[in-house]
């Protein structure tokens, strides 16, 4: 069995929001599903856009909620609890302010740092925090009262460029991920900084 079966990826709905950072999750995903084929169909019951592709025999679910993302979750356990995936086979892609534009990284657990999008998945999956992240550096405005704006507004477009590469490298050992292979996919990427 993969030990990730359903890849969220975080974002605001509309087309306000799509090229803000807070929408970083959404464009890994994006990257994903183009890498894979994948065409992505809304899906009312589940929230959210979602599609699957096969990865060495196994069906692995891409979810995009379509809720604000303070309601993430309500997205998450509609499909997670629909098709019996555990929480801990489950990887949340979000925009994560404390690392620079042009790094990302795998990790597993933790907490929500403040993200709304993390803090609403953890409780309405009972309080388990033992999902996957992939947290795609956004950079810090170095003021809290900054944060808001920032993550709502559009990157430049030298950071927007180092994000993607980024997320092109996340993409490229997600497979490592998917095949249970934690440090692999964490090493390579940790390592990459564009």
């Amino acid at each position: 069995m993969a030990q990730v079966q359903l890849i969220v990826g975080l974002g605001n709905p509309g087309q306000e929001y799509e090229q803000t950072r807070h929408n970083a999750g959404v464009w890994y995903l994006d990257a994903l599903a183009r890498a894979h084929g994948v065409h992505l169909n809304k899906e009312k019951k589940y929230f959210g856009v979602t599609g699957t592709f096969t990865f060495e025999g196994e069906t692995i679910r891409l979810l995009v909620p379509t809720t604000f993302m303070n309601r993430s979750g309500q997205s998450t356990s509609a499909l997670a609890n629909f098709f019996k995936i555990p929480t801990e086979q489950i990887l949340v892609a979000h925009d994560e302010l404390d690392l620079p534009p042009g790094t990302a990284r795998f990790k597993q657990g933790g907490g929500h740092g403040g993200h709304n999008g993390l803090k609403d998945i953890i409780s309405r999956h009972g309080n388990n925090r033992n999902f996957y992240r992939l947290r795609i550096g956004i950079g810090h405005p170095g003021s809290a009262q900054l944060v808001t704006p920032h993550v709502l507004n559009k990157p430049s477009t030298a950071d927007r460029t180092l994000i993607e590469h980024a997320i092109d490298e996340a993409v490229r050992y997600t497979p490592d991920l998917l095949r249970g292979d934690l440090n692999s996919a964490m090493n390579h990427l940790n390592g990459f900084r564009a």
